[in-house]
């Protein structure tokens, strides 16, 4: 693909997911999200985001299984269009939280999104790392079962059973799809430190720093309050009964 094929591609992307965001206006939101919107819409657009692209990343190596041996320069016009369309997905999130909330409430969010467009518009730009970018969007297969997540908590089903499988289902695909592609990622970076430009290498360096730290972060909030609370809460009862 071309520069020119990547802002349409790009801009295609950011159009689509406000088209998809305002179209979830037309559907039942439920009684309990009625109080906030704007986050039920946003949420429901991250899920899709990750469906699509979590879905479409695994279809990257599975067509052209070549790119999973050279991550730096093989790719195909499949994926390149696959990591165009997930920065038109960021910029949009984006501008939807600085238009829609305080700085202050979602300032690691827009963080993250920072560092997620120019790592990938290095990529998309330059045609290099494009199968390091696919490997990155991965992590998307954990994020489907994060988002349902929130949507289950907006949705007043906390406390139901789809919640608890939902929450192991989400655990287990952290471990593997979060925490473990970017602990290969980080090995990656640093095997082929020889082959990658300094700015390159730094660049990617920094980013997968800052998303190692916030996953961690995450992982630990993940931990504390759907498992960690709920055997905390099942102890007090037992005292309880006692």
């Amino acid at each position: 693909m071309d520069v020119h094929s990547v802002f349409l591609t790009t801009g295609g992307s950011v159009l689509l997911f406000r088209l998809l965001n305002s179209g979830l206006n037309r559907l039942y939101i439920p009684e309990s999200a009625r109080r906030n919107p704007w986050k039920w819409r946003n949420i429901l657009t991250s899920f899709f985001h990750s469906l699509l692209t979590g879905m479409w990343s695994v279809l990257c190596f599975y067509l052209h299984p070549q790119m999973a041996e050279d991550l730096i320069s093989t790719h195909s016009v499949f994926s390149h269009a696959l990591v165009s369309v997930s920065i038109g997905y960021f910029i949009y999130d984006f501008f939807d939280m600085v238009l829609s909330q305080k700085i202050s409430q979602s300032w690691e969010l827009l963080f993250h999104h920072m560092v997620v467009i120019t790592c990938f518009s290095i990529s998309v730009l330059t045609g290099r790392y494009v199968g390091f970018a696919v490997v990155a969007l991965l992590v998307e297969i954990n994020s489907i079962f994060l988002h349902l997540r929130q949507v289950l908590r907006m949705a007043g089903l906390a406390k139901s059973t789809m919640y608890r499988l939902n929450s192991m289902v989400n655990l287990g695909t952290y471990v593997v799809f979060r925490i473990s592609t970017l602990a290969w990622m980080t090995r990656w970076l640093v095997l082929n430190r020889d082959h990658i430009p300094l700015i390159s290498y730094t660049v990617g360096s920094v980013g997968m720093a800052i998303m190692t730290a916030m996953n961690i972060v995450l992982f630990y909030r993940l931990l504390r309050s759907d498992f960690l609370k709920s055997s905390r809460e099942g102890w007090k009862e037992k005292d309880t009964d006692m």
